[in-house]
Protein backbone atom coordinates (compact mmCIF):
# COMPACT_ATOMS: atom_id res chain seq x y z
CA UNK A 1 0.00 0.00 0.00
CA UNK A 2 2.57 2.25 0.57
CA UNK A 3 4.57 1.67 -2.93
CA UNK A 4 1.15 1.92 -4.45
CA UNK A 5 1.01 5.49 -2.91
CA UNK A 6 4.47 6.52 -3.45
CA UNK A 7 3.98 5.43 -7.45
CA UNK A 8 0.55 7.53 -7.31
CA UNK A 9 2.33 10.19 -5.51
CA UNK A 10 5.36 10.38 -8.06
CA UNK A 11 3.00 10.37 -10.74
CA UNK A 12 1.36 13.29 -9.85
CA UNK A 13 4.02 14.77 -9.36
CA UNK A 14 5.63 13.98 -12.63
CA UNK A 15 1.89 15.29 -13.89
CA UNK A 16 2.71 18.20 -12.13
CA UNK A 17 6.52 18.85 -13.38
CA UNK A 18 5.75 17.60 -16.97
CA UNK A 19 2.47 20.73 -17.11
CA UNK A 20 5.24 23.26 -15.16
CA UNK A 21 8.15 22.37 -18.29
CA UNK A 22 5.26 22.71 -21.21
CA UNK A 23 4.68 26.16 -19.67
CA UNK A 24 8.38 27.42 -18.96
CA UNK A 25 9.02 26.27 -22.78
CA UNK A 26 5.76 27.93 -23.92
CA UNK A 27 7.00 31.04 -21.88
CA UNK A 28 9.96 30.76 -23.32
CA UNK A 29 8.72 30.72 -26.80
CA UNK A 30 6.57 33.60 -26.15
CA UNK A 31 9.71 35.90 -24.43
CA UNK A 32 11.47 34.95 -27.99
CA UNK A 33 8.83 36.17 -29.96
CA UNK A 34 8.66 39.68 -28.05
CA UNK A 35 12.78 40.52 -28.18
CA UNK A 36 12.72 39.47 -31.83
CA UNK A 37 9.56 41.92 -32.08
CA UNK A 38 11.51 44.52 -30.02
CA UNK A 39 14.86 44.32 -32.40
CA UNK A 40 12.08 44.20 -35.77
CA UNK A 41 10.85 47.57 -33.99
CA UNK A 42 14.13 49.26 -33.50
CA UNK A 43 15.55 48.47 -36.63
CA UNK A 44 12.57 49.50 -38.38
CA UNK A 45 12.87 52.73 -36.48
CA UNK A 46 16.11 53.00 -38.03
CA UNK A 47 15.93 52.17 -41.04
CA UNK A 48 12.20 53.21 -42.27
CA UNK A 49 12.02 56.26 -40.02
CA UNK A 50 15.31 57.58 -39.39
CA UNK A 51 17.13 57.13 -42.35
CA UNK A 52 13.71 58.61 -44.30
CA UNK A 53 13.52 61.60 -41.51
CA UNK A 54 17.62 62.50 -42.35
CA UNK A 55 16.95 61.83 -46.57
CA UNK A 56 13.83 64.66 -45.61
CA UNK A 57 16.10 67.20 -44.02
CA UNK A 58 18.81 67.07 -47.28
CA UNK A 59 15.89 67.57 -49.73
CA UNK A 60 14.76 70.21 -47.39
CA UNK A 61 18.69 71.63 -48.12
CA UNK A 62 18.44 71.10 -51.58
CA UNK A 63 15.35 72.84 -52.39
CA UNK A 64 16.61 75.83 -50.47
CA UNK A 65 19.76 76.10 -52.22
CA UNK A 66 18.30 75.75 -56.29
CA UNK A 67 15.71 78.57 -54.55
CA UNK A 68 19.14 80.60 -53.50
CA UNK A 69 21.24 79.98 -56.65
CA UNK A 70 18.22 81.14 -58.76
CA UNK A 71 17.28 84.36 -56.50
CA UNK A 72 20.83 85.47 -56.30
CA UNK A 73 20.81 85.09 -60.43
CA UNK A 74 18.00 87.14 -60.66
CA UNK A 75 18.72 89.92 -57.98
CA UNK A 76 22.05 90.12 -57.53
CA UNK A 77 24.67 92.82 -59.23
CA UNK A 78 27.12 90.06 -59.95
CA UNK A 79 25.59 87.97 -62.54
CA UNK A 80 26.84 84.83 -63.38
CA UNK A 81 25.89 83.29 -67.10
CA UNK A 82 22.88 81.14 -67.24
CA UNK A 83 24.92 77.81 -68.01
CA UNK A 84 26.46 78.19 -64.63
CA UNK A 85 23.37 78.33 -62.69
CA UNK A 86 21.40 75.69 -65.28
CA UNK A 87 24.81 73.67 -64.03
CA UNK A 88 24.55 74.42 -60.18
CA UNK A 89 20.57 73.32 -60.54
CA UNK A 90 21.24 70.37 -62.24
CA UNK A 91 23.87 69.44 -59.79
CA UNK A 92 21.19 69.88 -57.06
CA UNK A 93 18.30 68.22 -59.01
CA UNK A 94 20.45 64.79 -59.14
CA UNK A 95 21.31 65.03 -55.42
CA UNK A 96 17.32 65.25 -55.05
CA UNK A 97 16.73 61.82 -57.45
CA UNK A 98 19.42 60.36 -55.48
CA UNK A 99 17.83 61.10 -51.99
CA UNK A 100 13.96 60.52 -53.41
CA UNK A 101 15.51 56.63 -54.82
CA UNK A 102 17.13 56.27 -50.90
CA UNK A 103 13.71 56.99 -49.63
CA UNK A 104 11.55 54.40 -52.12
CA UNK A 105 13.94 51.68 -50.76
CA UNK A 106 12.40 52.39 -47.13
CA UNK A 107 9.25 50.43 -46.27
CA UNK A 108 6.52 53.23 -47.10
CA UNK A 109 3.23 53.44 -45.88
CA UNK A 110 0.22 54.05 -47.98
CA UNK A 111 -0.02 57.80 -46.53
CA UNK A 112 3.73 57.98 -46.92
CA UNK A 113 3.73 56.51 -50.63
CA UNK A 114 0.79 59.13 -51.74
CA UNK A 115 2.40 62.31 -50.11
CA UNK A 116 6.05 61.24 -51.43
CA UNK A 117 4.39 60.69 -55.16
CA UNK A 118 2.89 64.30 -54.81
CA UNK A 119 6.58 65.66 -53.85
CA UNK A 120 7.61 64.09 -56.74
CA UNK A 121 5.17 65.82 -58.80
CA UNK A 122 5.90 69.10 -57.50
CA UNK A 123 9.84 68.52 -57.96
CA UNK A 124 8.95 68.27 -61.60
CA UNK A 125 6.51 70.99 -61.53
CA UNK A 126 9.46 73.48 -59.94
CA UNK A 127 12.08 72.10 -62.34
CA UNK A 128 10.02 73.32 -65.16
CA UNK A 129 9.48 76.62 -63.93
CA UNK A 130 13.65 76.94 -63.09
CA UNK A 131 14.25 76.17 -66.79
CA UNK A 132 11.52 78.91 -67.81
CA UNK A 133 13.06 81.45 -65.76
CA UNK A 134 16.30 80.80 -66.89
CA UNK A 135 15.01 81.12 -70.53
CA UNK A 136 13.78 84.16 -70.17
CA UNK A 137 16.98 85.46 -68.58
CA UNK A 138 19.04 84.62 -71.82
CA UNK A 139 15.93 86.47 -73.35
CA UNK A 140 16.83 89.55 -71.79
CA UNK A 141 13.33 89.52 -70.24
CA UNK A 142 14.48 89.37 -66.56
CA UNK A 143 11.43 91.44 -65.37
CA UNK A 144 9.16 88.57 -66.32
CA UNK A 145 11.95 86.14 -65.39
CA UNK A 146 11.48 87.33 -61.96
CA UNK A 147 7.92 87.96 -61.74
CA UNK A 148 7.69 84.16 -62.51
CA UNK A 149 10.23 83.28 -60.17
CA UNK A 150 8.16 85.28 -57.62
CA UNK A 151 4.33 84.62 -57.83
CA UNK A 152 4.10 80.65 -59.68
CA UNK A 153 7.52 79.99 -58.65
CA UNK A 154 6.88 81.06 -54.65
CA UNK A 155 3.80 78.94 -54.54
CA UNK A 156 4.76 75.91 -56.38
CA UNK A 157 8.45 75.92 -53.91
CA UNK A 158 6.09 76.17 -50.74
CA UNK A 159 3.76 73.30 -51.74
CA UNK A 160 6.99 71.01 -52.22
CA UNK A 161 8.08 72.70 -48.72
CA UNK A 162 5.05 71.34 -47.28
CA UNK A 163 4.69 68.18 -48.92
CA UNK A 164 8.17 67.26 -47.26
CA UNK A 165 6.92 68.64 -43.97
CA UNK A 166 3.96 65.65 -44.16
CA UNK A 167 6.40 63.05 -45.16
CA UNK A 168 7.99 64.69 -41.80
CA UNK A 169 4.68 64.66 -39.69
CA UNK A 170 4.24 60.84 -41.00
CA UNK A 171 7.39 59.84 -40.20
CA UNK A 172 7.29 61.01 -36.51
CA UNK A 173 3.53 59.21 -35.94
CA UNK A 174 4.73 55.63 -37.10
CA UNK A 175 7.75 56.45 -35.11
CA UNK A 176 6.05 56.97 -31.79
CA UNK A 177 3.66 53.71 -32.95
CA UNK A 178 6.85 51.63 -33.08
CA UNK A 179 8.08 52.76 -29.99
CA UNK A 180 5.09 52.44 -28.30
CA UNK A 181 4.75 48.58 -30.02
CA UNK A 182 8.04 47.56 -28.12
CA UNK A 183 7.47 49.39 -25.31
CA UNK A 184 4.36 46.56 -24.99
CA UNK A 185 6.43 44.14 -25.55
CA UNK A 186 9.52 45.24 -23.26
CA UNK A 187 6.45 44.80 -20.53
CA UNK A 188 4.91 41.69 -21.78
CA UNK A 189 8.74 40.15 -22.07
CA UNK A 190 8.96 41.35 -17.78
CA UNK A 191 5.78 39.89 -17.07
CA UNK A 192 6.84 36.40 -18.77
CA UNK A 193 10.04 36.05 -16.58
CA UNK A 194 8.66 36.81 -13.81
CA UNK A 195 6.12 33.80 -14.78
CA UNK A 196 9.40 31.84 -15.55
CA UNK A 197 10.66 32.17 -12.29
CA UNK A 198 7.73 31.65 -10.44
CA UNK A 199 7.43 28.30 -11.91
CA UNK A 200 11.15 27.81 -11.43
CA UNK A 201 10.36 28.49 -7.40
CA UNK A 202 7.26 26.17 -7.70
CA UNK A 203 9.73 23.56 -9.37
CA UNK A 204 12.00 23.78 -7.18
CA UNK A 205 9.47 23.42 -3.88
CA UNK A 206 7.83 20.44 -5.78
CA UNK A 207 11.71 18.55 -5.87
CA UNK A 208 12.10 19.30 -2.40
CA UNK A 209 8.56 17.91 -0.97
CA UNK A 210 9.34 14.65 -3.44
CA UNK A 211 12.25 14.09 -1.72
CA UNK A 212 11.01 15.06 2.08
CA UNK A 213 8.39 12.65 1.22
CA UNK A 214 10.49 9.54 0.11
CA UNK A 215 12.40 9.70 3.41
CA UNK A 216 8.98 9.83 5.37
CA UNK A 217 7.97 6.51 3.54
CA UNK A 218 11.27 4.94 4.00
CA UNK A 219 11.38 5.41 7.70
CA UNK A 220 8.67 3.29 8.81
CA UNK A 221 9.90 0.56 7.19
CA UNK A 222 13.35 0.35 9.11
CA UNK A 223 11.54 0.50 12.22
CA UNK A 224 8.99 -1.99 11.27
CA UNK A 225 12.63 -4.56 10.74
CA UNK A 226 13.21 -3.76 14.38
CA UNK A 227 10.19 -4.36 15.83
CA UNK A 228 10.31 -7.87 13.62
CA UNK A 229 13.72 -8.83 15.66
CA UNK A 230 11.74 -7.20 18.91
CA UNK A 231 9.43 -10.18 18.50
CA UNK A 232 11.40 -12.56 17.68
CA UNK A 233 13.36 -12.10 20.89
Amino acid sequence: MKWSFVIQQKFKAAVLLGGIMALIVGATLISRYNVEGIDESFSSIYKDRLVPATTILYLTENLYRKRLSLENHLYSDAQQSPEHVKAQLRAHDRSIDSLIRLFEKTYLVDEEAKSLHGFKNQISNYAKLENQVLALCVAGSFAEAKQLFSAPGGATFESTILNLNELAAIQSTIGKDLVRASKVNVASFGIISFLQISLAIVTGLVVIVLIRNSQIVQKPRANSKKSQYFNLN
